[in-house]
């Protein structure tokens, strides 16, 4: 799309609009950008920063497109933004990002996600923004064990290229943001309705075939990951932007539910929803495991890596009291109540929604 193209999408929401405030949403085409700028665009006017290509964020705003690793790009849109909205900017919600599910590692979350917030923030540095956001992830905490909690001071240990570039990055706006108030959201693991969760997809996918790999997990049975529902997301985005002037001037927020449902919790439910019966899951010696993900013989599964092998004993649960103090925040969804809803979708139409979670069709 060409950039006289991308200008169309500003209908009317420049300078003579003042009543609204501005925000930034980076990384606007992706999923979680999208579902945000849709979440808050009759209440705000809402400029776009993203690369050029598909996807294209919904075309309600303003698309500025910039690299976010060449800081001459960066201040050519912000210069875009100056002339059309003004200097004051209430908020840049940042979640362009680098991420990649095989783990392997990449100098891309370096340059990306690392010195592209960092390049970011110098530009920023030239206009009034009351506020800036930015995603994190509860991977940076060291695991904990089952009911014992995770709060926002507890130790960090990121333990692949993805959580390590998150705790970099939050660094980097510590010691970068200057006089702007920054909020770093340390989110759980993100699905909705249609499940849209790489890991929850394929496990269910597993078990909805009957594959020989549903049946056996490298790590405790007991251990699981936190997550969130897309709506409790974006019900904190917009109360962390509302209440920006009561927050302090920096601080992390976990957003997450607080209760964990465990692998076997996880694999009963999806098995009774499905066929009907409790699902038969056995822990698997690590060793074995590998074999088996290298070998593509036991495991048999393209999904499942050496690296997830290795974290498969890794425990996340999240304390939530400092969201419901600043943010009168407390998720209204939880997955085990929304599992039925993505089993009843999956039921209706299998086709769609293995599309929908980019699943290759058996």
């Amino acid at each position: 799309m060409k950039q006289s193209e991308q200008n169309k999408h500003n209908h009317g929401n420049g300078k003579g609009n003042s009543d609204k405030e501005v925000i930034i949403v980076t990384g606007s085409s992706g999923l979680l950008g999208t579902r945000i700028i849709k979440r808050l665009i009759n209440k705000f006017r809402l400029v776009g920063l993203d690369k050029s290509g598909n996807p294209f964020p919904p075309r309600e705003i303003e698309w500025v497109c910039f690299d976010i690793t060449s800081e001459k790009s960066i201040r050519r849109a912000m210069e875009r933004i100056r002339y059309a909205y003004g200097d004051e900017i209430a908020s840049v919600v940042h979640l362009a990002a680098y991420y990649d599910f095989s783990g392997k590692p990449s100098p891309l979350y370096e340059e990306v996600t690392v010195k592209g917030t960092e390049k970011f923030l110098r530009v920023l540095q030239d206009f009034d923004v009351e506020q800036f956001i930015f995603s994190s992830t509860n991977l940076i905490y060291k695991p904990t064990i089952p009911g014992r909690k995770i709060n926002e001071d507890c130790p960090l240990e990121p333990n692949w290229d993805y959580p390590e570039s998150k705790v970099n990055t939050e660094q980097i706006i510590r010691e970068n943001r200057g006089y702007t108030p920054a909020v770093m959201l340390r989110l759980a693991g993100i699905y909705d309705d249609e499940c849209h969760s790489i890991p929850i997809s394929h496990q269910i996918q597993r078990i909805y075939e009957k594959q020989f790999t549903s049946h056996f997990f490298s790590g405790d049975l007991n251990h699981g990951n936190v997550f969130l529902h897309m709506e409790d997301l974006l019900e904190a985005v917009e109360k962390t932007i509302d209440k920006k002037n009561d927050l302090p001037d920096e601080t992390a927020i976990n957003i997450g539910e607080p209760e964990t449902p465990s692998y076997k919790e996880l694999q009963d439910k999806i098995g009774k929803l499905i066929h009907g019966e409790t699902w038969k899951t056995y822990e698997m010696p690590k060793p074995l495991a590998k074999t088996g993900s290298f070998g593509m013989g036991i495991f048999g599964d393209p999904f499942i890596k050496p690296w997830m092998i290795d974290r498969a004993d890794d425990h996340y649960e999240l304390d939530i009291s400092r969201a419901k103090e600043l943010l009168d925040w407390e998720p209204e969804y939880s997955l085990m109540e929304t599992l039925p809803l993505m089993i009843k979708k999956l039921k209706e139409n299998p086709v769609k929604w293995y599309k929908e979670n980019n699943l290759k069709i058996p």
